[in-house]
């Protein structure tokens, strides 16, 4: 049997091997698990509960910050606020108390940042990992049938993307990196690609959507912007057709791709919120993102099609291909050198 490569599991190898083998169904459970679902819905009669869990294995410098935002953003990329978390912390046999606090500290900071409450977990010291591995659980409460879903895209519906493709892992890299990006990239540069892993939240972007309306939304992680919309039309059995020059990657991001042979569109994006709504619903969130931060830079990058139609891309030049499903991220390719 062939071994598995690093990072997210292909996704025709989780649906075989992990969602198919889950067979009990509670009918409490709105929303299940699924690929590319972010999020559980469970039924609470008036109120419905959405939860998400991920874990933070790449980025040891800002995990405590990271641990926090990549959960909360699925819970708002059903556009509902997040309202508590919890963590499981391991940490490998040596860490200190220093270590410990620091970890708090990041995850403290931005718990009060996306308002939301660290309401229990685990912490321990462990043999079985050699860096600090965090496991972070987000709850969020919303009136029933409120919570946005990729099941009710459909065709004509407009695709947006907030921010820039690449955020995170922008940051990730440039941090862990730094070394080896001092003759890629300007000092300048270089503290500004470190900076962009402040920059991970979406639940601001997420809850203001979520408020005009939309016909469901996907926090782009692993697999980038490209594997986010793939897993999306996967959810809704729908098509779609991709501007590429539509997407905004920023200069940096571009440089550190080029340098490293990677695919800025194919790399984790924390930050970056994929958002699919009616054109007048489109339009009214992308002017509300102008009204009440700056710093939510959105676009138009395609459009919702027919299942005939196929997931594609336009790249600049006319020519139209398809979208592959998410694969391994191409993070990987560069923190495992």
């Amino acid at each position: 049997m062939a071994e598995l490569k690093i990072g997210k599991l292909d996704s025709d190898v989780l649906q075989r091997i992990v969602i198919d083998k889950i067979r009990y169904r509670r009918p409490e459970v709105k929303t299940r698990a699924g690929i590319g679902e972010d999020c559980a819905v469970i039924d609470y009669g008036e109120y419905e509960c959405v939860v998400s869990t991920d874990p933070i294995t790449a980025d040891v410098k800002n995990i405590g910050r990271l641990a926090i935002h990549i959960s909360c953003n699925d819970v708002a990329s059903n556009g509902i606020e997040p309202l508590g978390i919890t963590l499981a912390v391991m940490l490998p046999v040596g860490t200190t108390e220093s270590d410990v606090q620091t970890i708090m500290t990041q995850a403290g900071t931005a718990a009060e940042e996306a308002g939301v409450e660290i309401i229990g977990g685990h912490t321990e010291v462990t043999p079985a990992v050699n860096q600090p591995v965090i496991v972070s659980t987000a709850f969020g409460r919303g009136i029933a049938g409120e919570s946005a879903s990729a099941r009710n895209m459909r065709p004509g519906d407009m695709i947006l993307m907030t921010k820039s493709a690449g955020l995170e892992g922008t940051g990730i890299i440039a941090t862990e990196k730094a070394e080896e990006l001092t003759g890629v990239l300007t000092p300048q540069e270089l503290r500004r690609a470190q900076g962009m892993i402040r920059d991970v939240s979406v639940v601001k972007d997420g809850v203001t959507a979520g408020r005009i309306g939309t016909s469901g939304m996907h926090d782009v992680t692993e697999g980038g912007i490209l594997g986010a919309v793939w897993e999306m039309c996967h959810i809704s059995g729908l098509g779609a057709e991709v501007e590429l020059e539509a997407i905004h990657v920023d200069p940096v991001t571009e440089k550190i791709a080029a340098h490293y042979g990677i695919n800025p569109l194919r790399l984790i994006s924390s930050g970056c919120m994929l958002i699919v709504a009616p054109p007048s619903k489109a339009y009214k969130i992308v002017t509300e993102y102008h009204k009440i931060d700056v710093n939510i830079k959105s676009a138009i990058i395609g459009k919702i099609c027919g299942a005939e139609h196929g997931i594609t891309q336009i790249d600049p030049q006319g020519q139209e291909s398809e979208i592959a499903p998410p694969y391994a991220d191409e993070l990987y390719k560069v923190i495992t050198r």
